[in-house]
């Protein structure tokens, strides 16, 4: 699933071709996605301009005057500016299309992404009114993240990817972070001190940073918006390593499952 990192790199892809755009149609080949696309959208988006690409945790936000699309990738999704007549291939389900001749496709095989609409604030769309801090927000501290897990016996790994305590750390991101931070994936969230937190905190912030720089990972349902692979898998420490040898200590990379995802860590390095 593309994670934060890769959401992010495909909004700041997208956003210098949208932004200002008028809308002139929307064309939905598939409404089954991972939520129905509402009518609406089809009925009320045309003849706005997008003023707005943000970016709320997994969420893209294309903000107009009249209302806002809420996109998600799911498993497999990808954006794409393209020609308005460029081919039709199989998983391209929904175009809005602009009136400079170009339109925005999401192209989604699995089908668990999504196009809403809403006309309220989207800040308080259920799907984001209860999500916690950015990674980058002030208010995303170590004292923050001390006091959440008081009395948590939660894995510290499923800890930080509830995206109600912090958005965009998905499981990727939530090795690499645990590893540099020198903490055991499998540790109970409620046990980890507030020193060990201020060092996960700023390992979280610098792995994601570190993405985005070189362009998120490369998976192999994703590619940014320009059709590019991102480059951080080649710096990966632990994900997708298993059995092979700890760039620190030589130690064989452990999987575990943890919270039905593959978990990789190093026993020696990690405590």
């Amino acid at each position: 699933m593309p994670e934060l990192p890769e959401v992010e790199t495909t909004r700041r892809g997208i956003e210098k071709h949208l932004l200002r755009q008028q809308v002139v149609q929307v064309i939905v080949r598939q409404p089954a996605l991972r939520w129905p696309v509402p009518a609406s959208l089809g009925k009320q988006l045309p003849g706005q301009r997008i003023e707005q690409v943000d970016r709320r945790g997994k969420y893209i936000l294309l903000r107009t005057e009249r209302g806002t699309v809420i996109m998600h990738l799911g498993m497999s999704g990808s954006l794409r500016v393209l020609a308005r007549d460029t081919p039709v291939e199989k998983h391209d389900h929904v175009d809005i299309v602009l009136a400079n001749g170009q339109c925005l496709r999401l192209r989604d095989p699995r089908r668990f992404g999504a196009v809403l609409w809403t006309t309220s604030a989207a800040e308080g769309h259920k799907l984001l009114r209860d999500l916690g801090p950015e990674p980058w927000d002030d208010s995303f501290t170590s004292a923050y993240l001390y006091q959440r897990s008081r009395g948590k016996s939660v894995a510290i790994k499923n800890f930080i990817m509830d995206s109600k305590v912090v958005v965009g750390v998905g499981n990727i991101y939530a090795s690499e972070s645990l590893f540099l931070a020198g903490i055991r994936p499998t540790v109970a969230a409620g046990r980890i001190s507030k020193l060990r937190y201020s060092r996960l905190l700023n390992n979280i912030q610098q792995v994601l940073e570190f993405a985005l720089q070189q362009g998120g990972t490369t998976l192999r349902d994703f590619s940014n918006s320009d059709g590019k692979p991102g480059y951080f898998k080649q710096q990966l420490n632990v994900y997708g390593r298993a059995g092979e040898a700890c760039h620190q200590c030589s130690s064989a990379i452990k999987q575990k499952t943890i919270g039905q995802r593959s978990s990789f860590y190093c026993a020696e390095c990690q405590k």
